[in-house]
C-alpha cells in the first residue's frame, strides 16, 4: 500500500504543480509576448479549459480499458506538451501548448482516483485517497514558489524541470504500478458509459451535492487574499506567507483523514465535518483581526483536507464499471462550482464588508449539500461502506 500511496501522491503533486507553475511567470511572459496583463491570464485558463473539457471525454475512453496504459500515455503527452511550452516564442503557441498540457492531464488524474479501489485493500482506500489529495495540497503550497525560484534561471527552466519529472514518473509507474486490466469485461461505448452514470440516481445526486459544496467552498477560499489585503492591510508577500500556513492545515487534514474514518466510521465522520464547516463559516464574519481570521481559515482548510478523500471515496462507490467517468464528472463539477463561486463571491464581496456576505453564503451552500447527501442516505450506517471491485 505504501508504494501506491507514494506513486499517487507524486502523480497528483506533479499535475498540481504544473497547474500553478505558470502564475509567477505571467509578468515575464506578458513582457516577452508584448501582451497586456488583462489577457495574460489566458495562459492559465487555456490549461484549465483543456482539462475541464476533455475530462468529460477521458473518463468514458478509460473505463473498460487498462487504466495503467491510459495513465502512461496521458503522462507521456503531458511531458511532451509541457516541454514544448519552453519553446513557445509567441502567445498563441503558449496557449496551444498549455491547452494540450491540460488535455493530457485530464487523462492522468481520473485514473488515480479510479485505480485506488483496485490496487489497495478496502480498509486502506480512504488513506490512499488522502495521500493523493495531499499531493494536490502540497502542489498548491509550493507550486508558485517552485515556478518563481526556477524562473530566476530562465522562464524556460520550469517547463524543462516539470517535463523531465513527468518522464521519470512515467518510468516509475511503468515498472511499479500493476496492470489494471478489466479482465473479460466488455468495453462500453462512450454513450453507454455515460448512460450508465446518468441513469444512476445516487451518482447524480452525489455529483450535484459535490458541486453545491464546491460553490460554497470556492466562494470563501477564492476571496481570502482580497479579504486579507482589504480588511487587514496585508501586503502581497504577507498574504503569501499566511496562505502557506492555511494550506498546511489542508495538507494535515488530507494525511490524517483515514484515522478519523477508522475511529468514527465514514458516515459519522462525513456528517460531523460538514457540520463543523458550516459553523466555522458562520463565525468567520466576526473575525475582526488578522490572527482570528488566520486561525479560523486554517481550521476550515484542515476540515477541507479531512473531507475531500471522503467525497472521492463515496463517489467512486456509486459505480462499478465507470470509475474514470465519475472521476471526470467530479472534476467538471468542481470547475463548475469554481466558476459560479467566482461570480457570486465577487458580487457578495462588493456588496458586503469583508466576509459578512461570503461566510453565511458558504455555510448555506454546505448545509444544502449536507441535506442533499442526507436525502440520499449518505449518513445511514453501513449504507456506504467502501467496496473494492475487481473490475
Amino acid at each position: 500500500m505504501k508504494k501506491y500511496s507514494i506513486m499517487f501522491f507524486l502523480t497528483m503533486f506533479l499535475i498540481g504543480t504544473d497547474t500553478f507553475l505558470i502564475s509567477p511567470l505571467l509578468p515575464t511572459l506578458s513582457k516577452l509576448y508584448g501582451i497586456s496583463t488583462a489577457i495574460s491570464g489566458w495562459m492559465v485558463s487555456s490549461y484549465a479549459i483543456g482539462y475541464a473539457f476533455f475530462a468529460l471525454i477521458s473518463g468514458p475512453i478509460s473505463d473498460g480499458r487498462d487504466r495503467k496504459k491510459v495513465m502512461l500515455w496521458g503522462l507521456l503527452a503531458f511531458a511532451i506538451s509541457t516541454f514544448l511550452c519552453s519553446f513557445a516564442n509567441s502567445f498563441i503557441l503558449m496557449l496551444v501548448f498549455r491547452f494540450l498540457a491540460g488535455v493530457s492531464a485530464s487523462f492522468v488524474t481520473p485514473q488515480v482516483w479510479a485505480s485506488i479501489p483496485v490496487v489497495v485493500d478496502q480498509k486502506s482506500i480512504v488513506k490512499v485517497m488522502g495521500y493523493a489529495t495531499a499531493g494536490l495540497s502540497v502542489s498548491q503550497l509550493i507550486g508558485i514558489p517552485i515556478g518563481s525560484y526556477l524562473a530566476v534561471i530562465s522562464w524556460h527552466t520550469p517547463f524543462y524541470i516539470i517535463s523531465i519529472a513527468a518522464f521519470l514518473l512515467l518510468l516509475l509507474l511503468l515498472f511499479a504500478l500493476p496492470e489494471l486490466e478489466l479482465g473479460k469485461q466488455e468495453h462500453l461505448s462512450f454513450s453507454k458509459t455515460y448512460l450508465q452514470v446518468l441513469t444512476n440516481k445516487k451518482a447524480l445526486s452525489y455529483l450535484f451535492a459535490y458541486c453545491v459544496f464546491q460553490i460554497g467552498s470556492f466562494t470563501a477560499t477564492t476571496f481570502v487574499s482580497t479579504w486579507f489585503t482589504g480588511s487587514f492591510k496585508l501586503s502581497l508577500s504577507d498574504v503569501g506567507t499566511a496562505m502557506i500556513a492555511i494550506g498546511a492545515g489542508n495538507l494535515i487534514g488530507s494525511l490524517t483523514s483515514s484515522k478519523l474514518v477508522n475511529k468514527f466510521g465514514l458516515e459519522h465522520t462525513f456528517l460531523a465535518e460538514l457540520i463543523i464547516l458550516i459553523i466555522l463559516y458562520l463565525i468567520t464574519p466576526f473575525a475582526n483581526n488578522f490572527w482570528s481570521a488566520e486561525i479560523l481559515l486554517t481550521l476550515v482548510f484542515l476540515i477541507n483536507g479531512f473531507i475531500f478523500p471522503l467525497f472521492m471515496t463515496t463517489l467512486q462507490n456509486t459505480v462499478q464499471n465507470a470509475r474514470s467517468t465519475i472521476s471526470s464528472l467530479s472534476n467538471a463539477a468542481m470547475y463548475l462550482g469554481e466558476t459560479i463561486a467566482g461570480i457570486v463571491g465577487g458580487i457578495l464581496f462588493k456588496k458586503f464588508t469583508g466576509y459578512i456576505g461570503i461566510g453565511p453564503f458558504a455555510a448555506f451552500m454546505i448545509l444544502l449539500a449536507l441535506l442533499l447527501y442526507a436525502l440520499n442516505g449518505m449518513f445511514q450506517k453501513h449504507n456506504h461502506e467502501v467496496t473494492s471491485y475487481s473490475s
